[in-house]
């Protein structure tokens, strides 16, 4: 609605990860560069962690559509909350191995085909898995042990690991001690400071046509910052709904307050829904309060399951990448 009124040509604030809309802010070219560093040594794991929205897999994107689809194929986990065996079969079925009626022997060996084939095509095999602070250690020491085939006297797989803080203190248990041998590069991304939130919303808008209508005042911009943090995606959220309230109200201009106003429907929004949420399930009695949280687990395990399912039909055969 609001891209209408103001004349944009798309979303600028989309929460969906898109390279097109990367900044390159003073901590994302730090990543990038330790991303590129990882990848030139061709082995091993790369490390990339920061919090939620601070824009991990915007970064694996904006890699990607740099990289030469000639040279090197990508395939991505976003399910981490998975067995180790799991995870080894979504490993498999990422790089477009059928899985079905294989044990883990022969699945094993079809992945070390598909590595031998690439290898031949001088193509190199890049994993990406998402949300790693939610793996197992038994998932993690599967990644390490698949980090072991070579190819020609080298490594055939390697792999980026994206995940929140707590990931730092996971890889820091003595059972992952060979892992942690094998990190060849690791980066944590910040926040953005209050000149860079400024630099990111007028990149994000500039990208789809804006020419300075609404104008931003300075404090809008501060105060943007101050309420989000400098999160990539908390600005993105809280400035996309500051639009439509100026489309709305018919403005020209994007001020402190309306920036402020905005933030505090946002929190009422969100505590109001977790409010009437908690206070519904507490008039339960304690068996139905079970038998219902047990329901949402198993709807949250098949919306999950359906998810991963739908990212693997949609993807690309590998070998087209």
């Amino acid at each position: 609605m609001y891209e209408k009124f103001y004349h944009f040509s798309g979303m600028p604030f989309q929460l969906t990860p898109d390279s097109r809309f990367f900044f390159s802010s003073k901590g994302h070219s730090r990543a990038i560069a330790h991303l590129i560093y990882g990848l030139s040594q061709g082995e091993g794991f790369i490390i990339v962690t920061g919090e939620v929205g601070a824009g991990k897999t915007t970064l694996v994107e904006r890699l990607w559509s740099e990289l030469d689809r000639g040279t090197y194929t990508l395939a991505r986990i976003s399910t981490t909350q998975v067995s180790g065996e799991d995870l080894f079969r979504l490993t498999m079925a990422a790089f477009g191995i059928e899985t079905d009626g294989l044990d883990k022997a022969g699945m094993l060996a079809r992945f070390e085909e598909m590595l031998t084939d690439h290898r031949i095509e001088g193509r190199h095999c890049i994993l990406v898995v998402d949300e790693a602070q939610n793996l197992s250690l038994a998932g993690l020491e599967e990644l390490r042990m698949l980090s072991n085939l070579t190819e020609g006297g080298r490594a055939a797989l390697q792999t980026i690991l994206l995940g929140q803080p707590q990931f730092r203190a996971k890889l820091a248990s003595p059972d992952l001690d060979q892992l942690r041998q094998r990190v060849l590069a690791s980066y944590h991304l910040g926040p953005l400071d209050a000149a860079e939130t400024q630099a990111y919303i007028d990149h994000r808008l500039t990208a789809v046509g804006w020419t300075g209508n609404p104008q931003w005042t300075a404090d809008a911009y501060a105060a943007v910052h101050q309420k989000t943090g400098g999160i990539p995606r908390r600005i993105n959220r809280l400035c996309s709904r500051v639009l439509l309230y100026g489309a709305l109200e018919e403005a020209t201009t994007i001020t402190a307050e309306a920036v402020n106003a905005t933030a505090e429907e946002l929190l009422q929004d969100l505590e109001g829904e977790s409010a009437e949420a908690v206070a519904a399930e507490r008039a339960l009695p304690d068996a139905e309060r079970s038998s219902l949280q047990a329901r949402i687990q198993r709807l949250e395990a098949e919306v999950a399951r359906q998810a991963q399912l739908f990212t693997m039909l949609a993807a690309p055969p590998s070998g087209s990448r």
